[in-house]
């Protein structure tokens, strides 16, 4: 039978905690068009749903319609790519098992998938970044939460449920620090946002050392940054502890799946060296020694924005094609 038509474009978004980014996205990988939500202006799913989607019908009538559409990949955090649900996100308003590939079929009458941020995220840099031609590596994104996913020969590793790879929930320290999972000592809560601030306020509440950190309200990691460069010493050590404590996380990953490279993305990296150079440090300490000085721990050099929605898109190419729109 003959095909009537090859359509060559998808729709790629990435909900994050703070805002969502959505883009249609040709079959190059060139973003055609984009635009966001911020996610204080929706709290509710429905309302989320609903203002998706119309903010979506704009940018596709300017692209063809929905005709051109071949489906809808959707990247968000605790996604799982086997249900197409959205389950028990720590860091979401949404609670509970959230059926957004459902809910988003049902509304716009495409195939819909759901996967993982750190998943999404994973495909981007193996389709457009530093991963590409690897077959056995690890993507580890570090940003609100802290998240990873695996490449094993090839194909991402999902587990039997679809939940590999959750290397923030694992312990660092026993009855350690609060996570937002509701378990105590994860390397969450020392390597993500939250915990490079709570890093840094118990630096200052232990000494009386000078530091541009104290006093300034609301406090990011992105500012810490910024007073390392200025020579902030204990700007430095909230990353130098940082980096400790994710390198053993690191070296306890590799140490079981002996990838080719760890690479590391979202907002927490753009520490760049005060963070990687610690990191790495501490990961050859910790490491399997049969292992040691083989695993390269890189840096993404998508910015964070290209590479989400990208990988959102990649999905989207991957699911069986459905439409109404024939």
């Amino acid at each position: 039978m003959l095909g009537t038509s090859i359509k060559t474009k998808v729709l790629g978004v990435d909900i994050g905690c703070e805002r969502t980014l959505f883009a249609v996205v040709d079959v190059r990988g060139n973003i055609l068009a984009k635009d966001e939500i911020r996610m204080d202006t929706v709290p509710g799913v429905n309302e989320f749903v609903s203002v998706l989607c119309e903010r979506m019908q704009s940018l596709v009538d300017e692209h063809g319609g929905y005709e051109n559409i071949r489906s809808l990949g959707i990247s968000a955090p605790s996604g799982n790519y086997m249900t197409g649900n959205i389950e028990n996100s720590g860091n979401l308003p949404w609670k509970g098992q959230i059926p957004l590939a459902a809910m988003m079929r049902d509304r716009l009458g495409l195939a819909v998938c759901v996967a993982n941020d750190a998943h999404a995220r994973a495909m981007g840099e193996w389709t457009y970044g530093c991963a590409h031609g690897m077959k056995d590596f690890i993507f580890l994104m570090l940003g609100y939460g802290l998240g990873s996913c695996l490449f094993s020969n090839g194909h991402v590793h999902l587990g039997a449920n679809g939940f590999a790879g959750e290397i923030g929930h694992c312990c660092v320290y026993a009855h350690g620090r609060q996570c937002s999972c509701g378990s105590l000592g994860c390397l969450e809560s020392y390597c993500a946002s939250r915990g490079v601030i709570q890093t840094a306020q118990e630096l200052m509440d232990e000494n009386t050392c000078p530091s541009l950190m104290r006093g300034v309200e609301n406090l990011t990691p992105e500012m810490i940054t910024d007073f390392c460069e200025q020579g902030d010493e204990l700007a430095i050590e909230v990353y130098r502890k940082t980096g400790f404590i994710l390198g053993i996380g690191m070296a306890n990953y590799a140490s079981v799946i002996n990838p080719e490279a760890i690479i590391i993305g979202g907002g927490i990296a753009g520490a760049g060296h005060w963070l990687i150079d610690p990191a790495n440090e501490s990961f050859e300490q910790h490491v399997f020694h049969n292992i040691s000085n083989k695993v390269k721990i890189i840096p993404s050099v998508l910015s964070d924005e290209e590479r989400n929605v990208l990988g959102a898109s990649a999905l989207a190419w991957d699911v069986k094609e459905y439409s109404l729109f024939k």
